[in-house]
């Protein structure tokens, strides 16, 4: 592929609920301008963007891919991002590196909430956005029903280009409403034909002239006294609004029959940015703020937007070149660790296809191998001019479970394997809890932890085992009591006598509070950190279901010893009785993890929310207004131990459109029957051990 200077490159990544047929989409655009030599279908597991065997085998985009087309002397690379809310880290990465969003819609589903996702992801980076509403072929598709719902949802931005000429169920005519021109196609190929008039052609040109109205007030004033547009106003206040994102153009079509796609690409090329508007603000060194323009003479900066890690290829790294260019000789320095980077090539990518390429220069999209050192959202410069660009913001994660190995003894294995998927994807989160001696991996959802697992399988020949993850519990004391520890042992010659009197109470501490009030030399003060250390060993365990212990006070108050058999052993093995003489005494309970829940809802789920805050053990502290209209935030404390599959539940709960944290805040006592279920199963797995 050609070099192309930023003012003809086009960053468009394609966005959309799950089955909107994004990755279709991209297929028929590819085959259409001849970068592919047939046209792939999701079904027959060969299409261009969903490569990777995870997407072949759901059918389905689990991860976000590169795919340029070049199109009447233009560079668009389209970057195909998932649709399943469990992937929402993919689209991240796709808005990163665009400039224009292209929302795909579904022509029989509509709307969706992936549909108000992709809208909400352009916003927050105040990108072009453009709709196409897809798969007309289908019997039930209604296009002027989404196109009805398209205006009520975003108001009077959203532009009618492209609509199609419906009769009797089938859209055989699609018109350009811009330029008063209309096709038909046959076998995928476009013809000019007379422009059909129908009922609902006006309500559309009052829907364009609306939206092109907004564009400027000379425009808004001749439309409020309601003077005609010329063509040459209409087609100058829809191209200069899609691309300051004043306006929302709509196309439709059918990528299974290549309708309507040929002119999405001229519609594509002609109204959306281009690269070389796409200026940023970084920081240099000292947090100064430092613009970005998108200039081939400047000097090279570039961000990160995705990394594919491959146990056998090595790491991929995908970059958008901002300034300068990017060659083998170019000399890079990353941001994040300080270290210089050498280029050993760099490729142009189309899927999983590679070519090598002399540079990437300033706006467009490439990628980079074995950059070791070298993250997502990590910034790659110049060392003459050093700046930071603004990283990739990803979702939390919202669910949590403990990975286990299905052989033992691959435990490394499996942690290395899950460390070098982060490297891939940022939204997993690895840690291992040395307090339940357990793995955990945190992602964005079930079939998310599902992928992950297979692809330890797939890549790194591991399997595992994802379950329930322990709840870190702990034990406390709520009455004072005062015991005695001894421990005498006669083995001829020398032998071992220690002799304590302890008083353990409640405190409010983390671990353990040590004291002594010893008087009179009952024992001596170097055997004081023999004891103490014998209690700290001792609260590692509890006595009611072997969890540590918290809030305890040991004071050591009285004694004896042997001035010959008396040693620091002695005395720690002393306070160790005291210890398990004294605690089941001192009225021992279960102390379990509370969290703070904050659930951004809509309002019509408020009542659901609540009602399994209730269920899961919760208290509701009270509701505020979110940021975005019609939302509310609910905040409430919940045990941790019932949180485990909220996330599955606020998902079905609002269908996507809720969001959640969840963070730990403290320890409080387990209701009776929680706690006897914990110590039975503590007892029961001490007896299988």
């Amino acid at each position: 592929m050609k070099q192309y200077d930023a003012k003809s490159i086009l960053n468009i990544a394609i966005a959309g609920h799950s089955g909107a047929g994004k990755t279709s989409l991209a297929e028929a655009m590819l085959f259409l301008s001849g970068a592919t030599d047939r046209l792939g279908k999701v079904s027959d597991g060969n299409t261009v963007c969903d490569y990777d065997s995870e997407e072949i085998k759901r059918k389905a985009t689990v991860m976000t891919a590169v795919a340029p087309v070049e199109w009447q002397g233009k560079k668009l690379n389209f970057i195909d991002a998932p649709g399943l809310f469990d992937f929402e880290g993919g689209v991240c990465e796709a808005v990163r590196a665009a400039d224009t969003v292209l929302v795909t819609i579904h022509g029989k589903s509509g709307v969706a909430v992936g549909s108000e996702k992709a809208v909400k992801a352009a916003d927050a980076r105040g990108l072009a956005k453009v709709f196409f509403i897809n798969g007309l072929c289908d019997e039930n598709a209604d296009f002027y029903a989404i196109f009805d719902a398209l205006k009520e949802k975003f108001g009077t931005s959203v532009c009618p280009v492209v609509i199609p000429y419906v009769i009797n169920g089938k859209a055989d005519t699609y018109i350009n409403i811009v330029e008063s021109k209309a096709y038909t196609y046959k076998n995928g190929k476009m013809s000019e034909t007379a422009m059909p008039d129908f009922d609902r052609m006006d309500d559309f040109r009052a829907a364009l002239y609306e939206a092109v109205a907004e564009t400027s007030d000379e425009l808004m004033e001749k439309y409020f006294a309601e003077e005609p547009f010329t063509p040459e106003e209409i087609i100058e206040g829809v191209s200069k609004g899609a691309r300051f994102g004043l306006i929302a153009p709509v196309f439709c079509g059918d990528p299974v029959l290549l309708q309507g796609i040929d002119l999405l690409l001229n519609g594509l090329c002609d109204l959306a940015p281009t690269a070389h508007r796409g200026t940023e603000t970084g920081e240099d060194p000292d947090g100064n703020p430092v613009e970005i323009a998108v200039n081939e003479a400047d000097p090279a900066a570039a961000i990160v937007f995705k990394t594919i890690a491959d146990p056998f290829v090595g790491k991929l790294s995908y970059i958008k070149v901002l300034s300068g260019k990017i060659s083998t000789e170019t000399a890079l320095v990353n941001m994040r660790t300080g270290n210089p980077e050498r280029i050993g090539k760099t490729l142009f990518v189309c899927g999983k296809k590679q070519e090598e390429t002399k540079a990437i220069c300033a706006g467009d999209i490439g990628a980079i191998p074995k950059l070791s050192g070298t993250n997502t959202g990590d910034t790659l410069c110049a060392p003459t001019r050093k700046v930071i660009l603004e990283g990739i913001k990803y979702p939390t994660p919202t669910i949590t479970m403990a990975v286990l190995p299905k052989k033992k003894g691959e435990e490394d294995k499996v942690a290395q394997g899950i460390l070098r998927l982060v490297e891939e994807d940022p939204t997993i989160h690895f840690a291992n809890n040395a307090e339940t001696h357990q793995m955990t991996i945190s992602g964005l959802g079930e079939q998310h932890l599902d992928v992950i697992s297979s692809k330890l399988k797939s890549k790194f020949g591991v399997e595992v085992t994802i379950q329930k993850p322990k709840v870190a519990y702990r034990e406390t004391i709520r009455k004072k009591v005062q015991v005695q520890g001894r421990h005498k042992k006669q083995s001829g010659g020398h032998g071992q006598f220690g002799d304590v009197w302890i008083e353990f109470e409640p405190c409010d501490s983390e671990s353990l509070e040590f004291g002594e009030r010893v008087v009179g030399g009952a024992v001596p003060k170097n055997f004081f950190p023999a004891v103490e250390k014998g209690l700290r060993d001792c609260i590692q365990k509890g006595t009611l279901a072997g969890y540590p212990m918290v809030g305890l006070r040991a004071t050591l108050y009285d004694g004896s010893y042997h001035p010959v058999d008396s040693s620091e052993m002695s005395f720690k093995m002393a306070a160790s009785i005291a210890y398990k003489n004294g605690i089941p005494q001192a009225n021992p309970v279960l102390l379990e993890p509370i969290g703070t829940l904050k659930a951004t809802v809509p309002d019509a789920n408020m009542g659901d929310v609540m009602g399994e805050v209730n269920k899961r053990r919760g208290r509701v502290l009270g509701m505020n207004p979110a940021e975005e209209r019609g939302y509310q935030t609910v905040e409430a404390e919940v045990p941790m131990a019932e949180m485990h599959d909220f996330c599955t539940f606020i998902r079905q709960c609002t269908q996507g459109r809720g969001n959640f944290t969840f963070d730990f805040v403290r320890y409080e006592e387990a209701p009776a029957p929680v706690a006897k279920k914990v110590i039975e199963a503590a007892a029961s797995e001490a007896g299988d051990a």
